[in-house]
């Protein structure tokens, strides 16, 4: 998403002449924006407000949430008239919570008051606009497989919910089918790809050593284990698998006729930037900030190549064991550094955390992040395991706050993800292993190109064809699966995941250069590192509000604007 795809004059003079004064010049800002609301609501009732909408929200699923053991009975129903009352009651939401005294609060409960309503915007962005159950029937395809994991035999509990599954399954397609309408070219092809082929990527799938094709292979697989090891299970996993293949044909028949546009458009986009993740940015300029990052990462890289050339490359590992043992040491070397020099408080309870790159054997060879990881584990180390996700999700549940303990910002996470990768760089960590350096700036690579796809695929300017071709011609190692994979959850997600890790490693870094001029010789990186931890998982502009004390981007997010064309 680099070169051909132009970046406009027009562009990069919109990102120059709007942005935001500094702090110090925020005095000199015109006033006419508007300010906090001046209701009558309380902060009482603002958490009260949250605490109801989470439970609602939960209670009636709009991404495909079908397994919520604590769903109603109608949680899979998507008639029209359930949608209205829906809406309904979304509105009902918006109107309490634009109805607070947000104005007499101090600073850090404004700070929740914008977190909350951007929780709100986000579902009436999923009921008017995103709409899955509609316009995607991938959001039904999804649904199918989780069941086929299910270790066999089982009884009891486990017994019932994956009989419940499995007689849902026909039951659900047959409402697809009448519910679908408005429906994405690309949306059909990646759901008739996920029917039948293995995404070549497994998140969260059992391992095989070969992968089942798609949902129908693993319902093969499943029922090939049922006639073994519990046989009464095998007439409902015929019924679900029929059903799986009705609709794939009822798919293909009507494919030609699935012409809509799969992006939510620049409007709406726009919108969702500004009201839901909170980012003083618009496309316009993302795609600036991205075309920046990677022209900035390629240069290093090759200098890092440059200056590394005479050393041997790092060489893939030939066993699990070897594997597991460069995981280990991974794990010794980033705990004792982080302590060392004194970059984050690690608590001493915390253990043993999640990784995210298991060992796996592909026919085809390791895939991108395989390639990486099995190499040298550290950069998805860092970014996924500690400090990174792992550890974060682990200090998030410290956050007894009831607004911020529940918040978690997909531009927050994965921005703090990436920083942690570049960071160690500067820090030191990789003097005695500069090879690595390198596979750091092959990962900021591909985070800083997924900026632009993201935004063209929201746009409605490329097909996800387009977007793996490019992403792959600009990415060394990078597979047309994970490619494929990635460029369908940024599609099929309510938009802004994808360029959440480049755009939010920049907003990381904006927030630690304001906070280091703030404080000057005052500042402490170990401090500043722990305040993130224990502010909450907040849209980075609200947490470089909540910790600066900075209002310069907040000023614009006062003006609560309605969805384009609602």
């Amino acid at each position: 998403m680099r070169k051909g795809w132009t970046i406009t004059a027009v562009a990069l003079f919109v990102l120059l002449t709007s942005t935001t004064p500094p702090p110090g010049l925020a005095s000199v800002a015109i006033a006419a924006e508007p300010g906090p609301p001046t209701g009558s609501g309380s902060y009482g009732e603002l958490v009260s407000l949250f605490d109801e909408f989470l439970k609602w929200k939960n209670l009636t699923p709009q991404t495909g949430e079908f397994n919520n053991a604590d769903a109603q009975t109608d949680a899979d129903d998507y008639r029209p008239q359930t949608i209205a009352a829906r809406r309904a009651t979304m509105n009902g939401f918006i109107a309490r919570v634009m109805d607070m005294n947000v104005a007499s609060w101090p600073r850090q409960q404004q700070v929740d008051y914008l977190a909350v309503r951007s929780q709100l915007d986000q579902q009436n962005f999923i009921l008017n606009v995103s709409k899955p159950w509609e316009r995607d029937p991938g959001f039904y395809v999804d649904q199918m497989m989780a069941v086929t994991f299910a270790d066999l035999p089982v009884k009891d509990t486990k017994l019932a919910a994956v009989l419940h599954e499995l007689r849902a399954m026909p039951v659900r397609m047959v409402a697809a089918k009448a519910t679908l309408r408005n429906i994405p070219g690309d949306f059909a092809d990646l759901a008739l790809h996920n029917l039948v082929a293995a995404d070549g990527v497994g998140h969260g799938h059992p391992y095989r050593t070969v992968p089942p094709a798609g949902v129908i292979g693993w319902y093969d697989d499943f029922l090939a284990r049922a006639r073994k090891a519990q046989p009464a299970l095998v007439a409902e996993i015929v019924k679900a698998r029929a059903a799986a293949i009705d609709f794939q044909g009822w798919l293909k028949a009507g494919r030609p006729a699935m012409t809509a546009s799969a992006g939510v458009g620049e409007a709406n986009f726009n919108w969702y930037l500004k009201q839901v993740k909170l980012l003083p940015y618009t496309a316009d300029q993302l795609l600036v900030l991205g075309a920046r990052e990677t022209d900035r990462l390629w240069s290093i890289h090759a200098l890092e190549e440059h200056r590394n050339r005479k050393l041997p490359v790092i060489a893939l590992p030939t066993t699990e064991a070897e594997y597991l043992a460069r995981r280990d040491e991974t794990d010794r070397r980033i705990r004792d550094f982080l302590i060392r020099e004194d970059i984050i408080s690690v608590p001493a309870d915390i253990g043993p955390l999640y990784v995210n790159v298991p060992w796996i054997v592909r026919p085809t060879g390791p895939n991108f992040w395989e390639q990486v990881q099995y190499r040298d584990p550290s950069p998805d180390y860092l970014h996924a395991t500690i400090p990174g996700h792992a550890f974060d999700g682990a200090m998030g549940k410290r956050v007894k706050d009831p607004i911020r303990g529940r918040i978690n910002d997909g531009v927050r996470i994965e921005g703090w993800g990436v920083y942690l990768e570049e960071a160690a760089q500067k820090l030191g960590f990789f003097e005695d292993k500069p090879r690595v350096r390198e596979l750091i700036d092959i990962f900021g690579i591909f985070r800083a190109v997924r900026v632009a796809g993201d935004i063209k695929l929201q746009l409605n300017q490329v097909k996800v064809n387009d977007v793996v071709a490019e992403w792959q011609r600009w990415t060394p190692w990078l597979d047309p699966n994970v490619a494929r994979v990635d460029a369908e959850i940024y599609l099929r997600r309510p938009p802004g995941y994808g360029l959440g890790y480049t755009i939010g490693m920049i907003e990381m870094q904006k927030l630690l250069a304001d906070r280091r001029h703030q404080l000057g010789d005052k500042f402490v990186l170990r401090e500043y590192h722990d305040a993130i931890m224990t502010n909450g998982r907040l849209p980075p502009s609200l947490l470089r509000w909540d910790i600066t004390g900075y209002d310069d981007e907040i000023r614009q997010f006062w003006s609560r604007e309605p969805i384009p064309g609602s």
